[in-house]
């Protein structure tokens, strides 16, 4: 499948010789949903803004389509970019607001109202036309942004942390909300979070990124179930990273049981999550693990802090990891 964005060698390098960006080279495939994440500090918003045409690239190529936009100014990329703080004008209303990228584009305002609400239609707040922001809540006012940013038709729409300042419950909302417009377009969304959850949920490709490199870039499911590091198992979360006499390898928190003959310790640790429990062990050569088990499994058996406990998991369920990654 032909790219909608390809960075080749990319590097960012600022002031002093620091180094945000170091030589990375990914390609998104058209229509696809691409999250970038990773800790604070890793590049991942660094990168978007490379694509975005708002951060110069030190060395290498960003490509979008076919065309070398690297040296583009913004407006002509092709692309479209939410800010996570939704910028949107105080003083105009929604319907206005979303009305904004064509009145720069000389469209004239009849025709850039109609076309307007039926971005508003789309993301499903027709009856807030007229709201000033202030009027709206913060999911609402993220829609009307959202609105704005498409309706300009990019090829490719940027998001930097378009959730981080939703309460959980409305996070879950607009992720869906999400991916129903991105798949309804049929658009390459490209979006930095610093969420695993949101990432899982979201993305056809995640690209998990460490210290200005991309540590791996794979569908969702194939990071989570063979992380490529001991540092993606840690971010990604749900592992267990141990170093045993066969090696060192990631084992998925929820396919460890207590019994078994694998690693021997005591509880320090329990936390009742719904679904399932928590139990954290701090094993006898003085590594750490943990076991997510199914609420009735561990109430037909419970365990309390202190308690001496194996743990142990099959086989075919440990994925070796590179010795090397010290990470």
């Amino acid at each position: 499948m032909q790219a909608d964005v390809e960075l080749i060698r990319v590097t960012k390098r600022y002031g002093g010789g620091a180094v945000a960006v170091d030589d990375i080279s990914l390609a998104i495939p058209a229509g696809s949903y691409c999250c970038l994440l990773g800790p604070s500090g890793c590049g991942k918003t660094t990168t978007l803004r490379m694509i975005a045409g708002h951060e110069e690239v030190s060395d290498g190529d960003v490509l979008i389509g076919s065309r070398n936009v690297t040296n583009l100014e913004p407006a002509v990329r092709g692309t479209a970019m939410m800010f996570q703080s939704y910028a949107l004008f105080p003083h105009l209303s929604a319907l206005e607001n979303v009305a904004f990228g064509l009145r720069m584009r000389g469209v004239a305002r009849a025709e850039r109202l109609r076309r307007a609400q039926e971005f508003l239609d789309l993301v499903q707040l027709s009856a807030m036309a007229g709201r000033l922001p202030s009027q709206l809540s913060g999911g609402q006012q993220q829609r009307v942004a959202l609105a704005r940013a498409l309706i300009t038709h990019p090829k490719v729409l940027l998001l930097d942390e378009p959730l981080s300042a939703l309460d959980p419950f409305l996070r879950t909302q607009m992720r869906e909300e999400l991916k129903r417009l991105q798949r309804e377009l049929g658009i390459t969304f490209i979006h930095v979070t610093h969420g695993q959850d949101e990432a899982m949920a979201l993305s056809d490709i995640a690209v998990v990124m460490n210290g200005g490199r991309i540590a791996q870039a794979a569908h969702p499911r194939e990071v989570f179930e063979k992380p490529a590091s001991a540092f993606v198992a840690r971010f990604i979360g749900g592992h267990n990273v141990l170093r045993l006499p066969e090696g060192r390898f990631a084992i998925r928190t929820d396919r460890c049981r207590l019994g078994g003959d694998r690693l021997a310790g005591h509880v320090t640790a329990i936390e009742y999550q719904g679904a399932a429990v928590r139990v954290v062990l701090a094993a006898q050569d003085g590594q750490t693990a943990e076991a997510m088990l199914p609420d009735a499994l561990f109430h037909a058996a419970p365990v309390s802090p202190g308690a001496a406990v194996t743990l142990g998991w099959d086989a075919a369920d440990a994925h070796p990891l590179p010795q090397a990654d010290a990470a």
